[in-house]
């Protein structure tokens, strides 16, 4: 039996230690703002870089907050760099800027897409990749989406919206608090024509406070919808049955907008890419519980769009 079980403890030690050889992990900082870690897979024959672009908030790299510790993002890179393409996930300038006790009060979300320019153009440089694909998860699905103009190979979307920021909002405040809606799309107007405003609702003064009006004016004027209609690169927009933040609904927008992508629905799916078979208390529970797995369906229905 001692024996046995000594034989099981090796087997298992060998497993786990041939997978953490299936690709080598390299911290790289691109410039002040950006600091990431590119995965390479160890056989050394991936000419393929998935850049992914995390979600809303000071996200970093491995797709956690403050209050939000999932790991989501660190176990997408390294599924798919097991499955020989290698990956680069960075953190957001703004967790950079909070580490250092110095948040720019301008960042915009035009700073966002010029970030994963630079990122692209930094790997482009190397001539080492034959193609080059960038995954954006939730807000970054929109960052990605209007960086894929630039001489990108494949675009893939998780979890992203199909309308822009405002409508997103208004959309909420309609099932929330109907009363709110006029003055809520009366705002948005004024912010679409430039215009700093001071009236609005006080209960959405986290959405409209003077600080974050001009982020939000760079933000709403893209529009997914009309973007994936220009977009003429494969793509593939992928989203959970699950996702307490972003319906279904969304991605078939998406889809409905592009002749060029497919859809990929995973059932039981949220928003952070778990798999979640109970109801919201664990699918919002879920958000903090690192110890969980991603979707496998993801990383193949991913793995298998970039090969093909």
């Amino acid at each position: 039996m001692k024996q046995l079980i000594s034989y099981l403890f090796l087997l298992f030690t060998t497993v786990g230690f041939s997978q953490e050889l299936k690709f080598s992990s390299e911290d790289i900082s691109i410039n002040d703002h950006i600091d990431g870690t590119l995965l390479t897979p160890t056989n050394n024959n991936s000419f393929i870089l998935a850049i992914i672009v995390a979600d809303s908030g000071p996200t970093d790299r491995d797709g956690n907050q403050n209050f939000q510790n999932n790991g989501a993002l660190k176990k997408l890179a390294e599924g798919l760099s097991n499955e020989n393409i290698s990956t680069f996930r960075y953190d957001k300038r703004i967790v950079k800027q909070i580490r250092k006790g110095k948040v720019d009060p301008n960042i915009s979300f035009d700073d966002f897409i010029s970030d994963v320019n630079t990122i692209v153009s930094h790997f482009k440089s190397q001539n080492k990749y034959s193609k080059i694909v960038i995954i954006g998860h939730g807000q970054g699905s929109l960052v990605g989406l209007v960086a894929s103009k630039n001489d990108i190979n494949q675009f893939i979307s998780i979890a992203g919206s199909g309308k822009s920021i405002d409508s997103v909002i208004i959309d909420q405040i309609t099932q929330m608090d109907p009363a709110l809606v006029k003055s809520t799309k009366k705002a948005f107007e004024k912010l679409k024509k430039g215009t700093i405003i001071t009236e609005y609702p006080q209960a959405l003064g986290s959405i409209f406070s003077s600080d974050v009006q001009p982020f939000m004016m760079s933000w709403m004027k893209y529009n997914p919808q009309e973007l994936i209609k220009e977009l003429k690169i494969p793509t593939l927009i992928v989203n959970g049955t699950k996702d307490l933040q972003v319906p279904v609904s969304e991605a078939e927008l998406l889809k409905n907008a592009s002749s060029n992508a497919e859809i990929k629905i995973i059932d039981n799916m949220n928003h952070v890419m778990f798999i979640i078979e109970g109801k919201e208390l664990e699918n919002s529970k879920s958000y903090n519980e690192s110890y969980r797995a991603i979707s496998n369906e993801l990383i193949q229905a991913i793995t298998a769009f970039i090969k093909s």
